[in-house]
């Protein structure tokens, strides 16, 4: 299960004596459930359009189902910026997400798992053959080496 899911909120300024019809807005938030969707509508609108929460009004709320990269690619990069930076869900604004060639990538760590026919070889495996006649337990310690 995801941790994020994708929401369109849209809102808008309630209606007055002087804006009869108040401008829409939508925003594409990436949160675990529509509350907090909610939340943060109220918390960027706030920032960018002076609108707040007390003279406004949510008009709808859709869950938008995407394909998984675009949600996980967003989960991926909130785990990230939380591992390396001990950054916060509150504290990061996802302005953009966007696919980007192979050929654009910049930092090494994501260079090295570009690599075509890339493996991860599994050292020290214990290779067990089955016999019929065979005891479970032993009496040495099994060589991982081959």
């Amino acid at each position: 299960m995801a941790r994020f899911h994708e929401y369109q909120v849209v809102g808008r300024k309630l209606p007055s004596e002087q804006d009869r019809t108040p401008k829409l807005y939508r925003m594409r938030i990436f949160a675990p459930n529509d509350v907090v969707a909610k939340s943060r509508f109220w918390y960027f609108l706030a920032k960018l359009r002076k609108v707040k929460k007390t003279a406004g009004e949510i008009v709808s709320v859709n869950e938008e189902y995407r394909g998984m990269s675009r949600v996980e690619a967003v989960g991926t990069c909130y785990q990230d910026m939380a591992a390396r930076h001990r950054s916060r869900f509150g504290n990061i604004q996802i302005i953009r997400v966007a696919e980007i060639a192979v050929a654009d990538v910049r930092r090494q760590y994501i260079k090295q798992l570009l690599t075509p026919k890339l493996a991860f070889p599994l050292p020290h495996r214990l290779q067990r053959v089955q016999k019929a006649n065979r005891s479970l337990y032993q009496a040495k310690r099994p060589s991982t080496f081959y």
